[in-house]
């Protein structure tokens, strides 16, 4: 199937945005993709807010952008907008670092009022850097993450529904954007 580079934009080692995106990364891997995990909080701070391209894990991370077929982005909302820390990594990407990419945006946060952050901060800018497809995005409150003392985290039933259904979209959109063109060709 596809490659799927699966973005956690959160800053915190007990982010449930990480948790949130690794729970999903099991569904993924489950229909068949290869699923690669970056957790940008990883990555040395002097890399990221000195704009150092060419150090290595900039140019690992470029890479792994370069090489996935769709990319999940999952963020915190602070202040009404994706992370500082998912903008400094998106910053240092190439301008087109998303062509020819399925993109599935993500949010997490404490408040409904935040629930535009995806369409009005995160999206365009995913739609700058050339993503192919975007597929529609969803934002969980916080309050429907639950982590266990072992750390396994359990989505409330409602949204645990809607974010299957958001995932199996975008896995259904990245089938449909590396099938081979003569399968392609024959399925119309």
């Amino acid at each position: 199937m596809a490659t799927v580079l699966s973005v956690s934009g959160s800053p915190s080692v007990t982010s449930r945005t990480a948790r949130l995106l690794r729970h999903l990364d099991t569904r993924l891997t489950a229909q068949g993709h290869e699923v690669i995990p970056l957790d940008i909080r990883t990555i040395p701070a002097e890399a990221l807010f000195g704009a150092d391209f060419r150090h290595p894990a900039i140019v690992g991370a470029t890479e792994l952008f370069a090489r996935a077929d769709g990319v999940v982005i999952g963020t915190p909302v602070y202040k009404a907008a994706y992370s500082g820390l998912l903008k400094s990594l998106l910053d240092l990407l190439p301008q087109y670092g998303l062509v020819g990419k399925t993109v599935l945006p993500l949010a997490t946060g404490g408040s409904t009022a935040h629930v535009l952050a995806i369409d009005y901060a995160l999206r365009p800018v995913l739609s700058s850097m050339g993503a192919a497809h975007i597929v529609q995005g969803w934002f969980t409150l916080d309050k429907d993450l639950a982590v266990g003392a072992d750390g396994t985290l359990t989505v409330a039933p409602g949204p645990a529904e809607a974010l299957a259904q958001v995932v199996d979209q975008f896995s259904e959109a990245l089938g449909s954007r590396t099938a081979p063109p003569a399968a392609a060709g024959r399925a119309a």
